[in-house]
């Protein structure tokens, strides 16, 4: 009965979490139509690349690790250690959005801005590093929300808050377009105090009624959710300390695979800020299906696996139903990924000269553009197989494996940037999408070996489900040929 709610609750989550991607994507898709009419491709560029990555940056190294480590099973364990290290996101976030900021700043800058002002530059940064400090306040809440499989929550609470930064961004850019940066930077600070405002409001609320109510949460009283120490020092859990840290050293390397595009774009000033600006539009509309249903099952997956397998404990002794639901389920996933995959590939080729028009006018459609997104088609596929294969093995590597897995993340940052730097020297923008997928399919293959040998004590076979049946696959093929021809007679240049 146990497993059945896990996974109950893991369904629920991921189709909360896919109608909530789905929204918010289709808000961004909508915003970014309006923008590129109202703001600069320039100014775009600025905020979508250089500022979003240090946002997103200073962001994933003080909280990734510890969602990972704390998400794994916590039952039996002192919930005043595990929300006083998860309180540990803060200082760190501190620490990482001021170091980054310093770079940002005084390294980067924007000299070769004609447009943009250094002092607008300068709030910009200022405020999407603060936005990373305030975010990181709902931190304990949100993996207590997440481990306690409160599904709707954090599907409310982001799309409250990412809803507010849209409407009011779009507002700010109508009413004084020539703030530029600062209209972004106002929107979201805004959207981060509102997103953990309401995290502290919900649980200050939750558990102020259920301690009248004897109810099961394990926490009684608000003081408890924030940061306690027994004879004046700051106890935490040692064993999920530990396995943050190596998974800490394993975030710093994904997120460079992550955003590794950005990265070289920001430090290499390959492309310029337009230039930029362009390939991030085209990138977002071309992630739209990677993020609104590929992430949120991937999320989902390593909370579900999480969950069902007992991390460090070997195969023969894991628990036999909880093994063979967890292979089960992952089997299917893969093969609806893939399929769901295909069918983008199959008819994203052909489609993506008119999208880019409809979507953004000749300023798309013309140039690189239509290209750019085909080659993308295929690296939402990639995206896909490597995201829902990554789930289970980061939920069922043992500390040591974690460990070794750094070392060969390392091997993967180091030979997908200096891909992306030669490919996009040498190609031009398309480059950064080749290394992708070139880097995906080696993280691929890894996860395929890992899987592999984990189910190989037992009769278990997951990956041999997610092989498309022969007709589907000749269905794809004749769609594909067929649609690429009809694009290639009967396209007008609009």
């Amino acid at each position: 009965m146990q497993h059945s709610n896990i996974i109950k609750s893991a369904a629920k989550a991921a189709s909360y979490n896919i109608l909530l991607q789905f929204g918010l994507r289709m808000t961004t898709f909508i915003l970014n139509g309006f923008i590129l009419r109202h703001v600069s491709q320039e100014t775009l560029g600025i905020v979508n690349v250089r500022l979003t990555l240090l946002y997103s940056t200073s962001l994933f190294l003080a909280k990734e690790a510890f969602e990972r480590a704390c998400l794994s099973k916590i039952v039996g364990r002192d919930l005043t250690h595990v929300i006083n290290l998860l309180w540990c996101t803060f200082p760190l976030a501190v620490l990482c959005s001021s170091l980054l900021g310093c770079v940002w700043l005084f390294v980067l800058g924007i000299a070769d801005s004609p447009t943009t002002t250094m002092t607008s530059y300068t709030v910009g940064v200022i405020s999407f590093g603060l936005s990373t400090v305030i975010e990181v306040l709902a931190e304990p809440l949100f993996v207590l929300g997440q481990a306690c499989l409160f599904v709707k929550l954090k599907v409310v609470i982001l799309g409250i808050s990412q809803g507010i930064k849209c409407f009011l961004t779009v507002l700010l850019v109508l009413i004084v377009p020539e703030w530029g940066i600062i209209n972004f930077s106002l929107a979201q600070v805004t959207s981060s105090l509102v997103y953990a405002g309401l995290y502290h409001g919900y649980f200050i609320h939750y558990i102020s009624n259920s301690s009248q109510k004897n109810d099961d949460f394990p926490l009684k009283t608000v003081r408890s959710i924030y940061p306690s120490a027994a004879s004046g020092k700051l106890q935490i859990d040692t064993q999920l300390a530990s396995l943050t840290l190596s998974f800490f050293k394993q975030s710093f390397l994904k997120q460079i695979l992550t955003e590794g595009e950005k990265y070289v774009m920001t430090f290499f000033n390959v492309l310029s800020f337009k230039e930029q600006g362009i390939y991030d539009v085209i990138n977002n509309l071309g992630s739209l299906a990677a993020r609104f249903i590929f992430l949120p099952i991937e999320e989902n997956s390593f909370l579900l696996f999480s969950q069902m397998l007992t991390r460090g404990l070997p195969v023969a002794e894991q628990d036999k139903e909880s093994l063979r639901l967890s292979a089960r389920v992952l089997g299917v996933l893969l093969k609806v990924v893939t399929l769901i995959g295909a069918v983008i590939v199959v008819f994203g080729y052909s489609n993506s000269f008119l999208a880019l028009h409809l979507y953004g006018g000749s300023v798309l459609s013309s140039g690189t553009g239509p290209t750019l997104l085909r080659w993308y088609c295929l690296y939402v596929l990639v995206i896909a197989v490597n995201g829902t294969t990554e789930a289970f093995v980061f939920a069922a590597m043992r500390k040591d494996e974690v460990d070794r897995y750094n070392h060969k993340m390392l091997l993967f940052s180091g030979v997908f940037l200096l891909s992306s730097w030669f490919l996009t020297r040498l190609i031009g923008s398309v480059g950064f999408i080749l290394a992708n997928c070139l880097n995906m399919v080696a993280r691929i293959a890894h996860s395929i070996y890992f899987i592999s040998r984990y189910f190989s004590p037992t009769d278990l076979n997951p990956l041999s489900k997610a092989v498309l049946s022969f007709p589907v696959t000749m269905s794809l093929i004749v769609s594909f040929i067929i649609t690429t021809a009809s694009e290639a007679s009967f396209r007008i240049e609009l």
